[in-house]
Parts: structure tokens; C-alpha cells; sequence
């Protein structure tokens, strides 16, 4: 809210993300060191946001959509590897996604590749379309 107390909208409802690999192989034990990628999504409005998310891949066809609920004024992490209906998320592989929503969302993509025990974590804001 800005200071007048007016809500002030955050996001868009369109995003991209150009780079994707879910590595197969993690290092340590436990989902927390598990080699990941997340979609870091923020719904800042009033209302519930309605999630669809295509994955596109150098070789195929696109996979999707995935969709999920954001819920008002809340955040979710979605792992893409946790991604099954309709399909999980090959591994392995190089992906781009698309994450449209009805609603404002702002979305950080993370990495987390733990295939040696000196950790890689990187993290940076989706592209807004």
C-alpha cells in the first residue's frame, strides 16, 4: 500500500524464464540439498492468482500447462522438480518456461545445484512480458 493507503499494483501477469536444468545427481542427504530449480512467486493483490506454467525444451514439444493457485497476499516456491500433471520435468535437460497468471505476480527463478559438495546456488528475477 502506498502511503495513502491506496493498494498500488505489483508485477505483471506475464513472465519468462530463459534458462532451466534440473540436474539428476545431488550431493548430502534430504530434500533441503536436493539439486533444484524454483519459481519464487509473489501474488501481492487481493485476490487469489490463477497459475498456468508451459516449459519449453530445445528438441520437443512444449510441456503444459502446469497450474497452480497462488493464494491472496501470499508467496509459493514451486519446484519445477516437483512438477508431475501432466508430465514431470525431465531431467538432465535444458528447458525455458512461460508463467502467466490472471492476476499481478512477480516471479525469482533459483537454482540450487548441489551435484558436488561446493554448493551452486544462483537466483535472479524472471523477465517480465
Amino acid at each position: 500500500m502506498s502511503e495513502t493507503g491506496a493498494n498500488e499494483i505489483i508485477g505483471a501477469r506475464s513472465w519468462a524464464i530463459a534458462e532451466g536444468y534440473i540436474p539428476s545427481e545431488s550431493t548430502g542427504n534430504g530434500r533441503a540439498l536436493e539439486s533444484h530449480e524454483a519459481a519464487c512467486i509473489l501474488n501481492a493483490t487481493g485476490d487469489h492468482a490463477e497459475v498456468e506454467i508451459t516449459v519449453f525444451f530445445a528438441d520437443r514439444d512444449p510441456a503444459g500447462p502446469y497450474k497452480l493457485v497462488v493464494p491472496a497476499l501470499r508467496t509459493v516456491h514451486m519446484r519445477f522438480n516437483d512438477l508431475e500433471d501432466p508430465e514431470p520435468i525431465p531431467r538432465d535437460t535444458s528447458y525455458a518456461a512461460v508463467i502467466e497468471s490472471d492476476q499481478p505476480i512477480v516471479v525469482q527463478h533459483t537454482r540450487l545445484d548441489s551435484r558436488q559438495t561446493a554448493l551452486a546456488l544462483l537466483s535472479t528475477i524472471a523477465h517480465p512480458t
